[in-house]
């Protein structure tokens, strides 16, 4: 643009003024990248939903006034070139400015910004966090305009033709035995003596894995020769397994991925371990990771990947868990509310993948695949799968191959009917997460939870076996009664006490879930409470309390 037209653009948008694309500051300094990156994830995403080319960040001009002030900031090209790679490696998908233009407008230096408008079905985050506009107000994207973004996209990767792709670039034994799973499949409409008598293009266009143009994605990815994925380039097409414990190990993946994903599983360490049910002497054995439960995170891994991000997917195995991980945020609903089962996808990524890979028997398709995890996990007595969303461009699922809380296991072996909602809210408690208190109230009135919000825990009835009776009782702490009790000895022994003096009689005896901060609060309010009872009073001044016990009135006879 020339300098006339730089100064129209200029005028342009302080008549517009503030909205959801178009943002105004007078800094006097070079404000914070992460303050910068926020608005760029905004308007970026704003510019989006309003159908815009781009969005504009102006510095130079007050956002109350309308007047332009001028600007010190970034006043060379280095630290312009600084704070555009700044903006690049923090955003994701990674992005930074379209133009940053200078005015030398008679009032005063401005620098125009030019935010392009996030792609096509990927909101932009910055640190990890998606931003967006209400009105002149930097507030969270919110779910609404995240799924708005998210649902744009308008073409299927996994359903795309390769072009010159033929059957002679799918694994021939890989094909057999998917058309075996196609005929066994129970909800098949064929016979197995029909399917079994197909050619393997036949069968190819029955299980959705190839059209009448041709062989796609999706059949590579499932039934590919390892030498044929460079037809998926730039897409790596591999699983990675690594082992992250004393020996460290790993080991690549590569199509066909219906029959590799069991191989992956069979490299896991796999031993059966011991759950002792109250008051039996018979123990109960599981297996640490079952089958299922793997294969239904892996399969759900390959169904859900963003193949356009050209990532693998990574399956870190840890001494007690197991980590899955793929490119592309979760992307119809929440992981939990499948968990409830209170949904049902609506919405695919990668629709024709998943329509093959259900057909092939890989997966459902109704959502039944992530409760059937916890189902299997809680019928062996093990942790629920944990959800990890942080990332935004990543889904990290990981299931738990060893006990947390023995009294949580002893619980699911003693009630077996325990409904599905009492259990995701007991699992919570066991990883010291927060429960809504609704839930908490009624795990408590089943007597099966203890303790004060938000440090909940396992009820004593359930987790005083003779080994955890001492490790119990360190963590579920004594009542207030014994805390003032001990005050008390410690009075008539020493006839008064410093503040230091209790802390160091009472803080090693409290709670365990009580952090240092909400164990000195303890400390307080029960020397308040005794105060306040006429029990001890402070015979010091108040930056040195010496505590000493109250004098008795004598009543008259």
């Amino acid at each position: 643009m020339t300098d006339d037209e730089l100064k129209q653009m200029l005028e342009s948008l302080i008549s517009t003024w503030e909205n959801e694309v178009i943002e105004f500051k007078n800094y006097s300094r070079d404000p914070k990248s992460s303050e910068i990156g926020s608005y760029f994830s905004a308007l970026a995403n704003e510019a989006n939903l309003f159908g815009k080319k781009s969005a504009w960040f102006v510095l130079g001009v007050d956002d109350k006034s309308r007047a332009v002030t001028g600007t010190n900031c970034y006043s060379s090209k280095e630290r312009i070139l600084t704070l555009k790679n700044t903006i690049f490696q923090n955003t994701s998908p990674h992005t930074t400015f379209r133009n940053i233009y200078e005015i030398d407008h008679t009032d005063g230096r401005v620098i125009l910004f030019e935010v392009p408008s996030s792609p096509v079905g990927q909101p932009i985050a910055y640190n990890g966090f998606l931003y967006g506009r209400a009105g002149e107000s930097l507030v969270a994207l919110g779910t609404e305009k995240t799924d708005r973004i998210r649902y744009q996209q308008a073409i299927d990767w996994s359903a795309q033709i390769i072009p010159n792709a033929t059957v002679d670039h799918l694994d021939e034994e890989a094909l057999r035995r998917a058309r075996e799973a196609f005929a066994r499949k129970p909800a098949n409409r064929f016979s197995v003596d029909v399917v079994m008598g197909w050619s393997f293009i036949d069968f190819l266009q029955h299980s959705r894995l190839a059209t009448e143009e041709g062989i796609t994605r999706a059949a590579l990815l499932l039934l590919g020769k390892p030498e044929s994925t460079y037809l998926l380039s730039p897409h790596p097409a591999e699983i990675t397994w690594k082992l992250e414990a004393e020996n460290r190990a790993y080991e690549h993946f590569s199509p066909p991925f219906f029959v590799a994903t069991t191989r992956l599983y069979q490299k896991i360490r796999n031993y059966k371990i011991r759950v002792q049910p109250e008051n039996s002497l018979f123990q109960e054995e599981v297996i640490k990771y079952d089958e299922k439960i793997v294969l239904e995170a892996l399969h759900n891994c390959i169904a859900h990947q963003d193949y356009t991000q050209n990532g693998r997917i990574i399956v870190t195995e840890r001494p007690n868990k197991l980590e899955f991980e793929n490119h592309g945020s979760f992307f119809f609903g929440n992981p939990y509310d499948y968990l409830a089962n209170h949904r049902t996808p609506a919405k695919y990524r990668n629709l024709f993948l998943a329509q093959a890979m259900y057909e092939l028997n890989m997966i459902d398709r109704m959502g039944y695949g992530i409760q059937d995890m916890l189902i299997r996990q809680k019928e062996r007595y093990l942790p629920l799968p944990d959800f990890d969303l942080s990332e935004y461009d990543k889904v990290r699922v990981v299931i738990h191959g060893a006990i947390i809380d023995e009294a949580y296991s002893k619980l699911l072996l003693q009630k077996v009917d325990l409904p599905i909602q009492d259990i995701i809210a007991l699992d919570r408690v066991q990883k010291r997460l927060n429960i809504d208190d609704e839930m908490a109230r009624h795990l408590r009135k089943c007597k099966m939870i203890e303790g004060r919000k938000p440090n909940y825990h396992i009820s004593a009835k359930i987790a005083s076996v003779t080994s955890k009776k001492a490790e119990y009782i360190h963590y579920r702490g004594q009542d207030d009664d014994h805390y003032m009790h001990l005050i008390s000895v410690y009075l008539k022994k020493f006839k008064f006490a410093s503040r230091r003096d209790i802390d160091k009689l009472l803080l090693p005896k409290l709670s365990d879930y009580l952090n240092e901060e909400q164990k000195i609060n303890k400390v307080s309010n029960l020397l308040t409470r005794m105060r306040r009872n006429g029990i001890i009073t402070n015979s010091g001044p108040k930056c040195q309390p010496r505590w000493v016990f109250a004098e008795r009135k004598k009543t008259k006879m």
